[in-house]
């Protein structure tokens, strides 16, 4: 009996560490990716889209903390055409680039400017919204075009076209052009006396005025700044993110819901 019940006891062993060797192979086979797209209950396709919420009115946070703005219901409008859901992170102008170069998010909307500097290290979806820079100054000012400003203290939000518009204008090492980490804080630098003038997209230094109407500045427009198209940027390579974004964009051009948005057409 002895010798039996040993035989037993090693035999309820080993059957006890097979079934415990499956259930943890089981355990892997199911576990959720880390990181990356993935499918939401009802079966959708669900892209993480980055922003940086500082740039009122095309992204930024409402009273409850809740990402909003003209980008963010373009990107509805697109990723409801194209069958897709979308959730956002409000990442930071600075990190959205690497962002999305690192997978982190399957592509930002942030007033991103389309320019060929760019594309040679992101891919873009189709334009989906027309802008142009201007010139915001204190009233009375005696800047009337951007070349007025080849010698003045002008403020900008780093590493956007404005930046790169007035390193053009004053050269690429200039001392003069003050790099804020968002446009509200480089119109700070205006009205604190640290600029002669802030550069930046028509449709932020717009929306500012329209909300501080009590403040002493106003809009230069010069016809010399070239029109500029914002698209989606999306990792270079990805192509069927890029597409899916492509289809959902022509959809809301044709039914009209980007005009809706927008207030115009987009060519």
């Amino acid at each position: 009996m002895k010798k039996v019940s040993r035989f037993w006891s090693l035999g309820f062993l080993l059957l006890s560490l097979t079934a415990l060797l499956l259930g943890c192979g089981k355990g892997t086979d199911d576990a959720e990716p880390a990181s990356g797209s993935n499918d939401d209950s009802d079966g959708k396709k669900k892209l993480v889209v980055g922003t940086d919420a500082t740039y009122a009115p095309m992204e930024y946070m409402d009273n409850n903390g809740n990402i909003v703005g003209i980008d963010i219901d373009i990107v509805k409008a697109i990723a409801e055409e194209a069958g897709v859901e979308v959730e956002f992170k409000n990442i930071g102008w600075e990190p959205l680039f690497p962002a999305v170069e690192n997978g982190e998010v399957d592509f930002a909307v942030s007033s991103i400017t389309i320019t060929e500097e760019r594309q040679e290290s992101f891919d873009f979806s189709e334009p989906y919204y027309i802008a142009n820079q201007v010139i915001l100054v204190k009233k009375e000012s005696d800047i009337k075009s951007f070349q007025n400003l080849k010698d003045k203290k002008v403020s900008v939000q780093i590493n956007t076209t404005g930046h790169t518009m007035m390193k053009e204008i004053q050269g690429k090492t200039s001392s003069k052009i003050i790099a804020s980490e968002t446009m509200p804080l480089a119109i700070e630098e205006l009205l604190n006396g640290n600029a002669d003038a802030s550069v930046g997209d028509n449709s932020t230094v717009n929306e500012y005025i329209k909300n501080n109407p009590n403040v002493e500045v106003e809009i230069v427009e010069d016809d010399s700044a070239e029109k500029e198209y914002y698209g989606l940027m999306v990792k270079k390579g990805n192509s069927e993110v890029v597409n899916l974004l492509n289809e959902g964009i022509k959809k809301v051009k044709e039914n009209g819901k980007l005009k809706e948005i927008t207030g115009f057409d987009v060519e």
